[in-house]
């Protein structure tokens, strides 16, 4: 088997113009130069400010493997540190959210830093005396993530030098954090209910694939989303039209109906579903929402904001976003073959409730651990991922409507059941992991 680490030509060559070699997938040693080379050089969600809407305030997260905190200090800046104390290296903040007041203070031996990371006192001080300590490491606090930047309040880090700076590489993508936002008629988005979260037994990159393949849910949903159709079909004429059923009912739509929706592609691995609409796009009205919007944007503004349905939106490389719905799944990889998705539900500030109850009843539905079409997924995602140790054939395809011309078209729109997506994000991925 290939080194992968010391061997940048057996890298690359994991990624084919249409397909791509199962050790992506199944690699140990993949994996670990994924957490070192793609996610430390790109730029990775962290979270929302609004879960750090006071000082003192912070949410606990990873970057690739790397434990971080996000905090909002004293002077009303969040910040973003490395979750180790520089003494022992123990994680400082445990919980996955709370108040730590003025000061970080860790479990093991006492040392407290500020909110801005900065070591703030030692138990028994003087033990250091003489010894050279303030030279060290140790003595600069919690490390701060060297690069931080918050867009509309939804917040990114990038832990190394290297890689694109935040314009660079998100680009026009920003748009669909544009779209979300905009939908409120104030402008901003408030994380509400809980944190879903859930264990998928397979490699973080399928459930991101996943995202933009619309060849699969009239067949893997068939059971739960085609089932409550079928159901409800079966209801007296004239039953008012319960909103599950709203939720499911688009899931089962046609090819055509997929072919017609559209993806978009971008630089970077990002891209969305939904150019021409989506399973999204007919959803019953919400009374007094359409006129708040017109109240603080006109009319032509607030309609052009609410046309737009994007399905989608990959943020490569783990975060994905559905703005007509106002959810955010985020894919924390930990080991090659684990995953663990978290699911994020926002308050469109400023608009009926009735908006978020629909946004937490979609949640729930479909991407909670208690969900029913989020599981037709995951038992796919793990039946490939344990097929994928078959010799049979190495090499999983991603060819449909393949075009050599594709690999000079940075952005383009095209077909919306296309693997371009796919490829798109897989040569993103050999980018950083082995660059030419």
């Amino acid at each position: 088997m290939p080194d992968y680490r010391t061997d940048a030509g057996a890298l690359r060559a994991l990624v084919r113009e249409t397909e791509v070699h199962r050790d992506v997938y199944t690699d140990p040693g993949v994996f670990a130069l994924e957490m070192e080379r793609l996610f430390a050089n790109t730029w990775v969600y962290v979270g929302h400010a609004s879960q750090v809407a006071n000082a003192g305030d912070y949410a606990t997260t990873t970057i690739g493997a790397q434990p971080v905190v996000m905090v909002r200090d004293h002077t009303g800046v969040v910040r973003v540190l490395h979750n180790r104390c520089p003494h022992k290296g123990t994680k400082v903040a445990s919980e996955v959210c709370g108040n730590t007041g003025r000061l970080f203070r860790c479990p093991y031996h006492g040392w407290a830093f500020r909110t801005d990371g900065k070591l703030h006192s030692i138990p028994l001080k003087e033990g250091y005396d003489n010894t050279g300590i303030e030279a060290t490491a140790a003595a600069q606090g919690m490390a701060p993530v060297r690069h931080v930047r918050e867009y509309r309040e939804f917040v990114f880090a990038k832990i190394n030098d290297g890689g694109p700076d935040f314009e660079t590489y998100f680009g026009d993508a920003l748009s669909s954090i544009d779209n979300m936002v905009d939908r409120s008629p104030v402008g901003r988005l408030e994380v509400a209910g809980a944190v879903l979260r859930y264990m998928h037994r397979c490699n973080w990159k399928m459930l991101v694939e996943n995202l933009t393949d619309t060849c699969h849910p009239m067949i893997a949903h068939e059971s739960s989303a085609g089932t409550a159709t079928r159901l409800w079909k079966q209801q007296p004429e004239g039953t008012p039209r319960h909103p599950a059923v709203e939720i499911y009912a688009p899931f089962m739509s046609p090819y055509s109906f997929y072919e017609a929706m559209g993806i978009r592609i971008w630089p970077n691995g990002h891209g969305h579903t939904g150019v021409a609409g989506s399973i999204h796009s007919n959803y019953s009205a919400v009374p007094g929402y359409f006129d708040a919007m017109v109240a603080a944007y006109g009319e032509d503004r607030a309609k052009a904001i609410l046309d737009i349905n994007r399905h989608n939106t990959v943020y490569f490389p783990n975060m994905t976003l559905k703005g007509p719905i106002q959810t955010l799944r985020v894919f924390k990889p930990l080991a090659a073959h684990r995953t663990l998705v978290e699911s994020w539900t926002f308050r469109l500030v400023g608009a009926p409730d009735q908006l978020l109850e629909r946004t937490l009843m979609y949640s729930r539905l479909v991407n909670a651990p208690t969900s029913v079409v989020g599981h037709d997924d995951l038992e796919m995602y793990e039946r490939a991922q344990e097929s994928l140790h078959s010799d049979a054939n190495p090499w999983v395809n991603m060819q449909r409507l393949y075009d050599p011309a594709e690999r000079d078209q940075e952005t383009a729109v095209t077909n919306g059941t296309t693997e371009w997506q796919m490829r798109n994000q897989f040569r993103a991925w050999a980018k950083f992991m082995a660059p030419a």
